[in-house]
């Protein structure tokens, strides 16, 4: 028998490995050369910061003096690489990460805020202890009252002015301080409309709007807000100039009761603003000055319905506009980016944009909140109540 012939084949080679990422040239440069390379990078960023800060802040510092305040946008993402926010209150840094359009290691971007930090001490000659750096996410529920301090740091809270005004400010323990330096042109000129006026506050925080119209001589104030925290932080800023806030209780938070002889000039309640503007409907109460400045997004768990101001404006401004006085205003701000009204959903209102006269000098080319004020073309006008959407 004749067996056929075995031929050997060649084995075909393998295709060739992809390129590693962390080789420059086609050269791996190991896990050392990648780490390094990464350092001088964040080396190299941090320069660039501290150069733009010294820069700004030597701009700033001088305008603030003449204005009268000691909080003031220093920084707001004016390198790409660099995402933060920046703001100083008094003798700290208040300041947010927001989130990158890509991915980064954990352990790197702790490194990154360290060495950020230490360029934003160095910059404004400060303590790297008073410079706090948070990352900015959307707080749902409970997250948007519970305390936040990063792992390592001691507790910064200290007492700033505006507008010859005082206020407590909490750098440490919150992502928001308490005081928002991007409303202070329109406090400042609450101030000047508040004479005599009866003031409500719906989502009144800590109180700044409300102590600013206590300083423009408002008559009456009702400051409303679901949180204790801000309640009690609310008392504070008016003790701190000078005025004295009660808090009032009422049935569920309502308005009932409001209007009975004796009560304190300043009161300060704790409510769902939701649910107080469906009862206030139902009684004869009427405020000539209304403040709605709400969060752009809430579910927080007292409340009775989510908030989502993108959905719920229209009902939320036709419900403070049937509780105006004739002739009273009502001033609206939100802080959703790209956000605008359409004068055509108030019939008989007369709605001013008011953005460009929220701008002062720390915040020109940024974005700002919108801010709209509202008021009745003919008084005695009747508002329909509109829905959602």
């Amino acid at each position: 028998m004749v067996y056929p012939t075995m031929v050997k084949q060649k084995r075909a080679a393998p295709p060739p490995a992809p390129a590693d990422p962390r080789a420059r040239d086609g050269v791996y440069l190991g896990n050392s050369q990648d780490r390094a390379m990464r350092e001088t990078k964040i080396r190299s960023q941090a320069i660039m910061l501290q150069n733009r800060l010294q820069k700004r802040y030597r701009h700033l510092k001088k305008w603030a003096k003449l204005q009268g305040t000691d909080v003031f946008r220093l920084y707001d993402r004016d390198i790409p690489e660099i995402p933060l926010v920046l703001d100083r209150y008094g003798n700290g840094v208040s300041g947010a990460l927001y989130r990158r359009p890509y991915e980064k290691d954990d352990a790197e971007e702790r490194r990154w805020l360290r060495a950020m930090t230490q360029s934003i001490a160095a910059a404004l000659a400060i303590p790297a202890d008073q410079v706090f750096l948070k990352e900015r996410k959307r707080q749902r529920g409970k997250a948007q009252y519970q305390r936040f301090r990063p792992q390592g740091t001691g507790c910064f809270i200290q007492d700033v002015h505006e507008g010859g005004l005082c206020f407590r400010v909490n750098l440490s323990d919150y992502l928001d301080t308490g005081l928002f330096p991007d409303r202070r042109k329109m406090r400042r000129l609450l101030r000047e409309a508040a004479a005599g006026k009866r003031v409500l506050n719906l989502f009144c925080y800590t109180g700044a709007f409300s102590v600013y119209a206590a300083a423009g001589g408002a008559a009456e104030i009702d400051s409303l807000d679901l949180s204790n925290t801000y309640l009690d932080w609310a008392a504070v800023n008016f003790g701190l100039n000078h005025f004295e806030a009660h808090r009032i209780k009422t049935p569920e938070g309502g308005p009932i009761g409001l209007d009975r002889p004796g009560l304190p000039r300043y009161r300060l309640i704790r409510g769902d603003v939701l649910s107080f503007l469906a009862q206030s409907l139902r009684t004869r109460l009427s405020w000539d000055l209304i403040i709605l400045d709400p969060p752009s997004f809430s579910n927080s768990k007292g409340m009775q319905a989510t908030l989502d101001i993108r959905r719920d404006y229209r009902k939320l401004i036709s419900q403070c506009l049937r509780l105006l006085s004739p002739r009273g205003t009502l001033w609206f701000s939100v802080n959703a980016k790209g956000f605008r009204l359409n004068p055509q959903d108030f019939p008989g209102i007369t709605l001013q944009d008011r953005y460009a006269e929220s701008i002062d000098e720390d915040f020109r080319g940024k974005r700002m909140p919108a801010w709209y004020t509202f008021s009745f073309k003919e008084p005695g006008y009747s508002i329909p109540i509109l829905g959602e959407g």
